[in-house]
């Protein structure tokens, strides 16, 4: 399909333009359906469905994320979001007063957050790594990264793709320096599962968090964890439910205790094999190299209309789907709504600590006219509206 053809596929409002895919994502057509097949099976029969057929219906689909993925089914579990699996880890991480989780200055708040929360209730410290932009090297970045790096260190996080500068960050190599430091390593993998190729056999992480609804385009809340199976003893869950000591356990207590969490609708989970099908029935590699080249091609013009320095070189080892250019806003709250009202543009004016970017994404249904679009809004505004942006 053509781009105007996978754009009928997708639910969403044709008078927006809509440049802010990697937020939320979002389902199509087949894929929602699906997803609401299985709603109206779990109304008509709850029982069976919560404690049989549904339960048959996750496995078949943590085997089908497994492949896409490249590793054992045995090692995912199902959360509602990357922000639950960090909490899942960092509640449990057994920290000692002065240990420290080394991460960079770029990760997303949420995130940011959990860490800060864990680390002050055991004493243990959160080190926010500076990383200069603009990125050079991969080589450079790693070499950045590791100065933060001490022998309190306990654990590596770090996003394989940032929310707010769209940055896709090597985190092969970090993995890689991490594991002959002896250190563990966990990667927030929110944006990764469909915009980037992600094989986790090889990747060495210890454990891993992605999104299903974001670039794989499954209904939200629907997200994975995986730990590879050294780690997964001291990976207790949030909710304390019928995993727990089950009356007929399974093979594995990490599945026990993560995939039974009482009453839920994971009809989203449910959904994961149709969007890969989905993907493979309109040839997403070719969709997805597409997407990337009107990213880079369209990005010079954007940051010299910005006066702006790129945050990387325009290489497939920095940028995928997503791109972000520094702007100057006294108010971008006021910008994103200017953009959203006067325009009908969605596309996310992103604050991260002293720093405001403006984040396009771009994905099968968009064409050159929706960043025309952008580009021409953002001219009016440097033109007439210096309260919002310049």
């Amino acid at each position: 399909m053509e781009n105007n053809q996978l754009a009928a596929q997708f639910l969403l409002r044709k008078d927006i333009c809509f440049l802010n895919f990697g937020s939320f994502g979002a389902c199509p057509k087949p894929v929602f359906e699906r997803y609401q097949q299985y709603q109206l099976e779990l109304e008509q029969e709850p029982v069976q469905f919560i404690t049989a057929t549904g339960v048959a219906y996750l496995k078949n689909a943590r085997m089908a994320l497994a492949d896409f993925l490249y590793c054992n089914a045995d090692d995912l579990v199902y959360v509602a979001n990357p922000s639950y699996a960090v909490n899942i880890v960092a509640k449990n991480l057994h920290l000692n007063a002065g240990d420290e989780i080394l991460t960079t200055n770029l990760e997303y708040g949420a995130c940011d957050r959990t860490w800060k929360y864990y680390c002050k209730k055991m004493g243990a410290h959160y080190v926010r790594q500076p990383i200069g932009l603009p990125l050079t090297t991969k080589a450079q970045f790693v070499e950045d990264f590791f100065k933060g790096y001490t022998n309190k260190t306990k654990m590596v996080f770090i996003s394989h793709l940032t929310s707010s500068t769209g940055l896709r960050l090597p985190v092969e190599d970090i993995c890689k320096r991490a594991k002959e430091l002896g250190l563990l390593t966990f990667v927030d993998g929110a944006h990764a599962p469909a915009q980037v190729p992600l094989n986790l056999s090889t990747l060495q992480a210890d454990i891993y968090t992605g999104a299903c609804h974001k670039w794989m385009m499954t209904p939200k809340g629907s997200s994975f964890l995986y730990v590879n199976k050294a780690q997964q003893h001291w990976m207790d869950p949030l909710v304390i439910s019928w995993g727990y000591e089950s009356s007929s356990p399974s093979h594995s207590q990490f599945l026990d205790y993560h995939q039974t969490q009482g009453t839920r609708d994971f009809s989203p989970f449910l959904c994961i094999p149709k969007a890969i099908q989905f993907m493979e029935d309109n040839d997403w590699h070719r969709v997805s190299a597409n997407c990337r080249k009107m990213v880079m091609d369209n990005a010079p013009r954007f940051t010299q209309l910005m006066g702006a320095t790129p945050l990387a070189p325009l290489h497939e080892d920095f940028i995928a789907q997503l791109y972000s250019i520094p702007i100057n806003s006294k108010d971008p709250v006021a910008l994103y709504r200017h953009l959203f009202d006067h325009y009908k543009i969605e596309v996310p004016v992103m604050v991260h600590d002293d720093k405001v970017f403006i984040r396009y994404s771009i994905q099968a249904f968009n064409t050159q006219a929706d960043l025309d679009r952008l580009y021409v809004a953002l001219e009016e505004i440097l033109r007439e509206r210096k309260d919002l942006l310049g």
